[in-house]
């Protein structure tokens, strides 16, 4: 991998017969009475860490979306590592069995980590990368310099030179939208007629689904509640979990209103699996067109605090809604935990914490008169 700038994509387009590939070399090693990854080199070894399987049920593994990220993460690494290897300071002396990760030290990756918050090409064009951004990458970097030495191919702990990359509260930005806004988007549409734009807006802040989720659904679905009448809809969540989230009528007919409004059936129950949201195509959104559609559409709209804002609205501002929204009318945090589908209800508090600040202000517990006709 040191030895040139080859244009063959870092991961393979067939998963599935790799690691299968992978686990045989492994095996044959274990046979021989071999380390398990003695035959293996660099390439190998970024397939078989972003490919393993670690349970026996399918369902809790990476799903596709995580390992497209790793892939995307681990490639662009790998790239800079080598492309940028003078401006980083990539001072290697000897190179261990024509190894690019063999022949790194700790030093090595903590200059990466410094040159691509402080030098890289992105910054340097674009601005800093988001603190988030920051630390969604030195967990991927850790995670995998960490198997290369728990697993004997690399024999330093390298990833002892990354510098810790959390995320304060204070480093996330406010992209929320409360219950006035979402409503006055929802008036708007319904003043211009978008009934694909309205029926989104309605769907995603009505049932505070992730991005991924409204995307996978399938018109078979919607179900028919015949304990509690009316429709939910069965949802798979991360890591293949599934849960159900009830539809209020009027959500659901929004959801009637999107297919009529792209010519479509519109008769629930429904076993067919074509996409219960298509695009104009008649194909699925994938995750990244629908935040393009959404952020390109809602942009448009001719609404005051639209034009104040300074991130873009994506079905993710959607979910903080449903969150925030239902937090307002009394529903107790562990309900809308279970209802967004977290794990933990850390995850939950961030969506809460600032209404939850501003709150517990000290101005909302002053009496009327407390300032005379002022307050």
């Amino acid at each position: 991998m040191m030895d040139n700038k080859r244009q063959t994509p870092l991961f393979p387009a067939n998963r599935e017969t790799t690691f299968e590939q992978l686990i045989a070399m492994k095996d044959l090693a274990e046979k021989t009475n071999r380390s398990p990854f003695e035959d293996f080199n660099d390439r190998e070894m970024l397939h078989y860490y972003v490919y393993q399987q670690k349970n026996i049920d399918q369902n809790k593994n990476r799903n596709e979306r995580t390992v497209i990220e790793y892939e995307r993460e681990l490639t662009m690494m790998v790239k800079q590592l080598i492309e940028h290897a003078a401006e980083i300071n990539l001072d290697i002396e000897e190179v261990k069995e024509g190894s690019l990760f063999k022949s790194m030290g700790a030093r090595h990756l903590r200059r990466y980590q410094q040159w691509l918050v402080e030098e890289s090409p992105y910054v340097k064009k674009r601005g800093r990368y988001s603190a988030a951004t920051i630390s969604r990458k030195t967990v991927v970097w850790k995670s995998f310099f960490q198997f290369l030495h728990q697993s004997g191919y690399i024999a330093e702990p390298v990833h002892e030179g990354l510098l810790s990359a959390t995320v304060r509260k204070d480093d996330r930005p406010n992209r929320d939208l409360g219950p006035g806004e979402v409503i006055s988007i929802l008036d708007y549409c319904e003043d211009v007629k978008h009934k694909v734009l309205f029926s989104m807006v309605h769907v995603l802040v009505g049932t505070g689904m992730r991005n991924e989720e409204f995307c996978k659904l399938k018109m078979s679905d919607v179900k028919y509640d015949h304990l509690l009448g009316g429709f939910y809809l069965d949802v798979t969540g991360k890591g293949n979990k599934k849960r159900e989230i009830p539809l209020k009528e009027k959500v659901m007919r929004s959801i009637i209103q999107y297919r009529k409004a792209r010519f479509l059936s519109a008769d629930f129950p429904n076993d067919s699996t074509e996409p219960l949201f298509p695009t104009g195509t008649g194909k699925a959104f994938s995750p990244p067109y629908l935040a393009k559609y959404l952020g390109n559409a809602l942009e448009r709209l001719d609404l005051p605090f639209m034009a104040a804002r300074k991130t873009r609205i994506t079905a993710h501002v959607f979910r903080h809604s449903f969150a925030i929204i239902s937090y307002l009318n009394g529903v107790d945090i562990y309900d809308i935990m279970r209802a967004l589908g977290h794990e933990k209800i850390e995850t939950t508090m961030i969506y809460l914490q600032k209404i939850m600040d501003r709150e517990k202000h000290a101005i909302h517990k002053w009496k009327d008169g407390s300032l005379g006709r002022y307050i």
